[in-house]
Order: C-alpha cells, then structure tokens, then sequence
C-alpha cells in the first residue's frame, strides 16, 4: 500500500514556490540525481549512455537500487528529495492526487512533445490524472497466450479453440490438455495466471474497475462474469491451492521451463517471456494467440514504468530533458542496436523491445527483428507486435495501487472459494473505496 503525506495538489517547490512556478525550459546543466533505475540490462544502458552524451552538461548520480514506496514517503518527508524517480505507472495517480509530484504537461510543452502522439493513448492514460499527465511513460509489453504446441497436439487441441471469448471451447481445450498424477498437476492445459493477471480477465470480459473520475468499481455486476471464468479454469485443474502450488514450482527462467518440460499446454504471458525462451529453440515448440474480449476482438492492459518528477526537485529542467532523452527515438534506435548486438552475440531471437511508443516500436521492428528460422517463434514475435494496437488502460485512479491490492485479494478469495465472486468484490471496493476516500481527503 503506498504510504501517504499531508499535501496538496500544487504543493510547493523546495524554493517555496508553486509547482506553476518551475521552468522546465531551462538548460539542462547540473546535478541530476535519480533514482529507480534498477538493474540496467543490454536496453537500459544503451539508454542511459545516449542520455549522458545527448546532455553532457548534467552529471547524473544515479541511485540505482530499486523504487520502494515507503522509502519515496520517507525521503520527500525529510527533504531528501530526488529529482526524478522511476516507478510502476500505476502508482503515478497516487502520488499525483498527494501532490508529491510535478504535473509534466509544461515539461512537454518545453520540449515540444505531444504526449498522445508520442505513446500509446493507454500508455498515456495510465498516468493522467485530472486532465494533466504526470510521468513520462516507457515500456509497454502486452500480454497474450503463449502456446505449447507439442502439448495441443498430443492432446489434438488447436490453436482456434484458445479463444477466451469462447468459454465452452476454451474450457473443452483445458480440460483435454490437462494431466495430473496422484491428484496432483502435472500438465495444465491453460495457466491463466489468475495472481498476476487478474485485471486481463475482468476487463476483457467487460469489467470495469475504475469509473472516469478515478473511484474503484470493483464490485460493479459486469466485473463478476471474468471472475467466474477465471474460477472455471482454475477449478477444472485440481483447484486454486494445487494449481498454485504447481507453477510456483516452475523452473520458468531456467533448462527445466514450463514448456521445455510440458508442464502448460498455454499459459498468459507477457511480451518479455519469449525472450526468455529465445535460448531454447527446438526444445520448446511455441505459438502465440492474442487474448480476446467478450466480443472476440483481441485486447490487451497496458503496463510498465515510468518517470516522475518530485515537488521540491532541485533541478527540474534536467529531471524533465533526461527523462525525454531516455525515451525518445534516438534513445530506442541505440537500445534496438544494443539488444541486436547481445542476440548476434548470445545466438538468441531478437523478440523485440516493446517501448510504449508506436513509432519506436514500428522501427525496431522493422530495422532488428528479423526472421529467426523457427516459424514458431516468429509466429508468437508477430502475435505480440499485433495485440500492441489493443491494448486498453488499468484505469488512474489516487488509489490505483491499493484497487489492484485489493483486487487481487478478490480474486484470491473467490478462487480458494473462500467467498463467491460477488462477496469478493464487494468487500475488495469497500476496502479500496475507504483508500481512495482517505487519498482524496488529502489532495
């Protein structure tokens, strides 16, 4: 649960101004410290050294360790105050309604930067509050069901009959791949990720989980009905406890993944998760088909990070410019040459980077990923690339990381058939309504 401070929208600067007051116009000189970017792989440090050259005038201290809500609280509190975070975009909204980060719709403007052009729209609306946007945004990497087409065959199950808009088909799918020994999984037909994914399965069934003006609905009618399905699922192998038990034991980082050793016949996955499969070529047979909504059209929720600015930054402008430079078009080209040059390098696919920008996303694909040779793969790499042009927003919400909190408690509750569906989500909204009524009593 994201901590909160007494603050108000529009707070002050460390000069005692309002945020209204802060040049993002400026000149990029100084100190920049930053904070969040943890773990910088092939992609993040291209970034980083196109950052630092494109600005030379700023020296960045970085603070690589990982963003953690309860540390942000404690060091805006003190004055510690970093001038630019990295976080999960749900959380954006909650600091926004607290005042604790800069509006960025002027950072743009500095820079000539139409945010709806630059990403996605949803990408985009995960972190616009109120009319403003408040982060910029990165990454975007879709979920979709990823196939073990070694495991549909035995079972004579096709790719048609994965079809989430199509219950009775889908069940009869799962129920015909599944396998277990002595009472327990063995081989799921359809891991359905109920813990991670709760949110695809509610609102690609039509569900809505935050209305227009950021309060939780969770306990709407019309979120009930992919709750009932993902609790078919899940029932129809061996239960939430044994399934859950079950793929925790995977190996899904390693030789002994889930589909190297047969252990899904499908399972949901995010864009990334093939990239970790990349090495395994021949071992793992794999396909790709979009998740589809109620009305069979395919449907994705945007996800991933994004920058921030704290009130009370002491270098703004440079806060503002680096962020950009992370994130513009000759930012991706040299991630796309990196991540080109470490696949030439370890003999692995090149999937793809998923960037949050159309554009970006458009020209790497076209100048670095490449026929692999393994029409499988290149089948799933095309099946995400497709579902980009899908994908809709979580919602924003002051409460967004507590909804999803709360959410997921649902779900977990109505899958160990603790409480029916209903139950769940009706007392997931009483809890996250009395967050977002203490967040907003706040703003």
């Amino acid at each position: 649960m994201t901590g909160t401070l007494a603050a108000c929208g529009g707070g002050d600067t460390s000069d005692g101004g309002t945020d209204a007051d802060v040049d993002f116009s400026g000149e990029a000189t100084g100190t920049l410290r930053a904070w969040g970017f943890e773990n910088a792989d092939d992609v993040g440090q291209a970034r980083l050294d196109h950052a630092a050259q494109a600005l030379s005038g700023v020296e960045v201290e970085l603070d690589a360790t990982a963003f953690d809500a309860q540390k942000l609280t404690t060091r805006l509190a003190s004055g510690d105050v970093p001038d630019v975070v990295q976080m999960d975009r749900r959380i954006v909204p909650t600091y926004a309604a607290q005042g604790l980060i800069l509006p960025l719709d002027a950072c743009f403007a500095a820079h000539d930067v139409t945010p709806d052009e630059w990403w996605y729209p949803a990408v985009v609306d995960d972190v616009r509050l109120d009319d403003q946007v408040w982060a910029v945004p990165q990454f975007y990497q879709p979920p979709a069901i990823l196939l073990n087409t070694r495991v549909m065959d035995a079972a004579g199950v096709t790719a048609d009959q994965i079809d989430t808009s199509d219950p009775d088909a889908l069940l009869a799918a799962v129920t015909a791949m599944y396998a277990e020994s002595g009472g327990v999984p063995t081989t799921l037909g359809l891991d359905p990720n109920p813990s991670g994914q709760g949110p695809l399965w509610i609102l690609g069934s039509g569900g809505q989980l935050i209305d227009e003006d950021g309060r939780p609905t969770l306990d709407d009618p019309s979120n009930v009905p992919g709750l009932e399905l993902l609790k078919q699922i899940v029932d129809a192998q061996g239960g939430y406890a044994k399934l859950k038990s079950f793929t925790d034991s995977f190996d899904s980082f390693g030789d002994g993944n889930q589909y190297v050793t047969d252990q899904v016949g499908s399972q949901v996955n995010a864009q990334w998760y093939p990239n970790v499969l990349s090495p395994y070529v021949g071992q793992a047979q794999i396909e790709a088909v979009p998740f589809r909504d109620s009305e069979g059209q395919p449907f994705s929720v945007a996800g991933g990070s994004a920058f921030v600015i704290p009130v009370g930054a002491s270098n703004p402008a440079a806060a503002c410019a680096w962020a950009l430079e992370l994130t513009n078009m000759d930012a991706w080209q040299a991630a796309g040459e990196a991540r080109a040059a470490t696949r030439e390098a370890d003999g692995g696919i090149n999937t793809g980077i998923m960037t949050g920008s159309p554009d970006a996303d458009a020209a790497i694909r076209e100048q670095f990923v490449v026929p692999s040779g393994d029409a499988g793969f290149d089948q799933v790499i095309s099946t995400y690339y497709d579902v980009l042009d899908y994908g809709k927003t979580f919602g924003a919400s002051p409460a967004g990381q507590d909804i999803l909190t709360e959410l997921n408690n649902a779900v977990t509750a109505a899958m160990l058939g603790d409480k029916t569906p209903e139950q769940a989500l009706a007392d997931a909204q009483e809890a996250a309504l009395r967050a977002y009524d203490s967040v907003v009593a706040q703003s």
